[in-house]
């Protein structure tokens, strides 16, 4: 045995930022314990850490305690049946994707913005990616939904797809129509699927947009620990009433998705969030609404930012938004959402939820806190009045996301062919055999199976250069890039 093992450095982290008491605009949405139901605050959570005994059911074959939790979730949305997952949205895209895309030659039409996890499910299923372009909302400059125009004409030309998958709502909150999207699907006989991992809380007001289900989607995945106060991982995926998504298949990919040693404590705060949604959802979204609305007309008063509002969404890709996700802009002060971040950190413990070249968004949790919301309008305000009075400028990396490239080859073919390293600079017209995403918010610059564009080597190498996370390849520095070894 060899190193030093008196230290935990996973634990001294956690520890050292829980004792900072900072202020969290962040998933997951129980706001370090304030929203989780009481039964699991309350609760010996290592005496719940157990495995199938007699009484407490089994995930991948319910009949009891599980199944009997399953049906309430179902019936709070609507849904014909609801699978528990314990592995995040993550495996439930990749089960719809592997069981509406099971036959050779299948393709599936999804937005560039799906987040990386999407991979997954076409390595599995072996599926066609067709990438329709999604709307950008001017200003922020951020990919929100697709129109009904680009998705019929997808599906006029590629008369092999067997699903669309949309996103809703995106990562900052803004929804497509969705409702014109199913019923141009339905009209091809094609069940449309619904990355609804930001989206879980959206049944339980008036005032948010519309779920996935209540516009005619055929299945949808949702992380409940997201929005819904469950516990990290733990995601639920619904199949609607009629909808055109075989059951059978899916369970049978879960089983071999998810892992075969579920967690109970993930199991159990799916069921407290359940019930706390179905009981308190609309009282605590009307409290968390009222005081989202209230700090967005607040920071809007301070000079230099933008905050994100209905009078942004005037294209047919981005229709709606959920007002309790503040998405504000820097870009008038000059100033990047990446160095905002880092201030908000480290000058006022306040952490967000994500930022991007010009963006910071920051997620308000079922039953937030006002007084902690007006520390978040306070230190913008600071953040602002600092950046003005010195005259700043922000590090904001000139990135422009580059157009598609030619697919060469479908991701499955790609990710097991003999792969080789070769230096980022000298790839261009090489096939990649890996996905890079620069993350937040995760949408991949280059797919397996894709060619490999000046444009793209461009906007990789300034995205490393200037530190940005990048996530999906090999190298983890972005000197090389993997490509397929022809």
């Amino acid at each position: 045995m060899s190193g030093d093992h008196t230290e935990m450095p996973i634990v001294a982290a956690l520890d050292n930022f829980s004792q900072k008491k900072p202020l969290r605009f962040h998933v997951p949405g129980h706001g370090g314990g304030q929203a989780l139901h009481p039964a699991m605050r309350k609760a010996n959570l290592p005496s719940w850490d157990v495995t199938e005994l007699d009484g407490l059911d089994d995930l991948h074959n319910p009949s009891g305690v599980i199944e009997l939790a399953q049906k309430k979730a179902a019936g709070l949305y609507g849904a014909r049946h609801t699978f528990f997952l314990i592995n995040g949205t993550t495996v439930g895209i990749q089960a719809l994707i592997a069981a509406a895309c099971c036959e050779p030659d299948s393709a599936i039409a999804l937005p560039r913005n799906v987040h990386r996890s999407v991979l997954g499910g076409l390595v599995f299923s072996g599926a066609r990616p067709v990438f329709i372009e999604p709307q950008l909302v001017p200003g922020f400059d951020f990919a929100a939904g697709f129109t009904g125009a680009a998705l019929k004409q997808v599906l006029q030309a590629v008369p092999e797809i067997a699903a669309v998958l949309a996103v809703h709502p995106c990562y900052y909150g803004v929804v497509g129509n969705l409702a014109e999207a199913a019923e141009i699907c339905h009209r091809y006989n094609i069940p449309l699927l619904a990355d609804e991992a930001h989206g879980t809380h959206l049944r339980f007001s008036p005032h948010l947009p519309p779920d996935a289900l209540e516009q005619g989607a055929d299945a949808t995945v949702q992380s409940v620990h997201k929005t819904g106060g469950a516990l990290t991982q733990a995601s639920w995926l619904h199949l609607a009433e009629g909808g055109r998504v075989d059951r059978k298949k899916v369970a049978g990919v879960l089983r071999l998705l998810q892992s075969s040693s579920p967690s109970y404590l993930l199991m159990a705060s799916l069921d407290a969030a359940r019930q706390q949604l179905a009981l308190c959802g609309r009282a605590s979204l009307d409290a968390a609404l009222d005081t989202a609305l209230e700090a967005a007309r607040a920071i809007k008063a301070i000079p230099g930012l933008t905050v994100l509002g209905p009078e942004h969404l005037a294209r047919p890709g981005a229709v709606d938004y959920d007002p309790t996700r503040l998405v504000v802009s820097f870009r008038e002060l000059g100033l990047s959402g990446y160095e905002a971040s880092r201030l908000l950190a480290e000058e006022y413990n306040i952490y967000v939820e994500m930022a991007d070249i010009y963006n910071i968004v920051a997620v308000l949790p079922i039953g937030v806190n006002r007084e902690e919301v007006g520390a978040l309008v306070h230190a913008l305000a600071g953040i602002s009045g600092q950046v003005r009075g010195a005259a700043l400028k922000g590090d904001s990396p000139p990135l422009t996301m580059p157009q598609l490239p030619p697919q060469i080859m479908t991701p499955r073919l790609a990710w097991l062919a003999r792969k080789r390293q070769v230096r980022l600079e000298t790839s261009a017209g090489l096939v990649s055999a890996e996905a890079v995403a620069v993350q937040p918010p995760g949408i991949a610059v280059i797919y397996p199976g894709e060619e490999i564009t000046p444009a793209i080597i461009e906007y990789l190498m300034v995205a490393r250069d200037h530190g940005l996370q990048l996530h999906g390849a090999a190298d983890p520095r972005l000197g090389t890039i993997e490509v397929v070894d022809c």
